[in-house]
């Protein structure tokens, strides 16, 4: 049985769009292979931002936010529907939104900012930032798995065309490009290595918090907090009997722990490690800090002060601190 099958109606697949989607890649998919070719030799232009860390820590709000800032491109909502041509698809989206090519306001309608709403991760909105996992899955020699270790992706992973296509798309955007790299929690090291120019976003969460709103998004998409929600990971197995919130802490802890192991071989000009709780309390911060990791000099900061904290009061937070302990 398919993933979407468990969903909730809401949270289901539409059909007839994946088939729409399917055939206009496959249509585009030649014209893209040009554009492929003529970047397999180029370096990196700028710098790729990946944001890593477990579901529910507020990856969705950080990678929102940066979306307004300006400091960079990211995959919206109309780009991943090219997941397959995304460097077309990142003309067609220049032609669409940009205000310079807006003339006469034809398109207007099409020009917005990225809304601080989302649902289990989904975002609304043409220029929203999207998670853009079909467009990753695309360079995995088995699209369905979500377990690799970094010796099976160096030996089957299509470096060459996801590096092609990351560099077509700057070259459009002329920024460097930030996107959610959850599905490669546990292959950090690996990115590290061929990734020329690269900057880490480490988001880490009060655990109890990010616990609690797994469960939650759980009972949304999927009708039960017994059913496992997002990628499997390596303790899948160990994990997938154990009752709802000793799994979802298990799930949580060993995350963190991936991201903690991987990240900390990375050498300092290549990551930066945000605190869920302190990103919402002074978001500038964060600004400064990754603009000096991209090496901006003084941008203006023209986002929100502050967000305000989700999950303050939790009602079983004693359990799940206590699950979470069996874990250390």
């Amino acid at each position: 049985m398919k993933l979407s099958e468990h969903r909730t109606p809401q949270f289901r697949r539409n059909i007839l769009l994946e088939e729409l989607l399917t055939e206009l890649n496959a249509d585009l998919e030649l014209s893209e292979e040009k554009l492929i070719s003529s970047n397999l030799n180029q370096e990196m232009p700028f710098p790729l931002i990946l944001v890593m860390g477990p579901l529910r820590s507020g990856t969705t709000l950080f990678t929102q936010w940066l979306a307004n800032t300006d400091l960079v491109a990211y995959p919206t909502n109309l780009l991943s529907r090219f997941y397959q041509a995304p460097i077309l698809g990142s003309k067609i989206q220049l032609l669409l939104t940009d205000p310079r090519f807006n003339f006469r306001d034809e398109l207007g309608e099409f020009a917005q900012q990225a809304e601080y709403r989302s649902e289990n991760g989904k975002t609304k909105g043409v220029l929203a930032p999207n998670e853009f996992w079909y467009f990753w899955r695309r360079f995995l020699s088995e699209p369905q798995r979500d377990i690799w270790s970094d010796e099976e992706l160096k030996q089957s992973m299509d470096i060459a065309t996801m590096r092609a296509e990351l560099i077509g798309m700057m070259n459009v955007f002329q920024q460097p490009f930030a996107t959610k790299g959850m599905l490669f929690n546990y292959n950090i090291p690996f990115l590290n290595s061929i990734l020329e120019k690269v900057v880490f976003v480490q988001i880490k969460r009060d655990p109890v918090s990010n616990v609690a709103s797994v469960l939650d998004a759980r009972k949304r998409q999927l009708g039960s907090e017994s059913q496992w929600y997002s990628f499997q990971i390596p303790e899948y197995e160990a994990l997938k009997d154990l009752d709802p919130i000793t799994q979802v802490s298990g799930q949580i802890h060993h995350i963190n722990n991936a991201v903690d192991n991987g990240i900390s071989s990375v050498d300092e000009s290549r990551k930066l490690v945000v605190q869920y709780e302190e990103f919402c309390e002074n978001p500038k911060y964060f600004f400064d800090a990754l603009a000096a990791k991209l090496g901006l000099n003084n941008p203006k900061y023209n986002g929100p002060s502050k967000f305000e904290l989700s999950r303050t009061n939790i009602l079983n937070a004693e359990q799940i601190s206590a699950a979470l302990k069996s874990f250390k």
